[in-house]
């Protein structure tokens, strides 16, 4: 199957709909697929359900797409650095269902593995567990947490082969891996394609088996944060006081 597409309009095509849930990878502007992001904006879609672990920040990544008003609902674990995120959340224009982090990796991957729901620790006796099944093992009470099974997952890549096999770069793999197992229609953007056969397999992060889609293209990877210490010799003629 022809998995490889000229660009994210196009691998985008006939997926997007009003109404539709999205399972997005990254952390923050980490591992973010931000071509993808973009074509969704440039769509118009609305009143999307967006999985995901933030929602970028103001006026980049998933920050683009509220901006636009185009998300109703947000499934993630931190608002983040995003203004835009904590204003619509707090004047009731953004439903937001929040998740501690782990729970939300495993609410993905336990999607993307057919298992409906788990039972989990994290969260009780908070106001995480409103609402939710409790049920006690070996004396120990645990919350019963969903598994989440999107329309569509996007996510960033290294690099893949003309199959689909993927391999992450770092810290870009972060919930990238349990996003992708989780959509019915996976479609990856990555820096670099290369022909199959040419990964070795103990390196590939995601069998091309769960990617159904895939573009090639260029990223401007920002950084969220950038901390900086002052140099040794500036430190030095300040008395050792960095």
């Amino acid at each position: 199957m022809q998995k490889i597409y000229d660009n994210a309009d196009a691998a985008l095509e006939g997926v997007l709909k009003d109404g539709m849930s999205i399972a997005a990878g990254g952390f923050g502007l980490c591992g973010i697929p931000e071509l993808l992001i973009a074509a969704i904006h440039k769509a118009g879609v609305k009143n999307l359900t967006i999985a995901s672990n933030n929602c970028g920040v103001d006026g980049f990544g998933l920050g683009i797409l509220l901006d636009s008003k185009q998300i109703a609902k947000m499934q993630s674990s931190y608002v983040g650095e995003n203004a835009e995120f904590m204003r619509q959340y707090l004047s009731g224009e953004l439903e937001l269902e929040f998740n501690p982090q782990g729970t939300l990796a495993e609410r993905m991957r336990a999607g993307g593995a057919g298992i409906p729901g788990f039972y989990t620790k994290t969260g009780v006796g908070t106001v995480i567990a409103e609402g939710k099944e409790v049920k006690n093992f070996d004396g120990e009470d645990y919350i019963l947490e969903r598994g989440i099974v999107t329309d569509l997952s996007i996510v960033k890549a290294w690099k893949a082969d003309e199959t689909g096999n993927l391999v992450f770069r770092k810290t870009a793999r972060n919930f990238n891996v349990p996003a992708a197992t989780c959509g019915r229609i996976c479609v990856v953007e990555v820096e670099e394609i290369v022909p199959a056969g040419s990964l070795d397999p103990d390196h590939v992060h995601l069998p091309g088996i769960y990617v159904h889609r895939l573009i090639q293209g260029q990223h401007e990877k920002r950084i969220e944060q950038r901390t900086v210490r002052k140099r040794p010799e500036a430190a030095a003629t300040n008395g050792g006081n960095a």
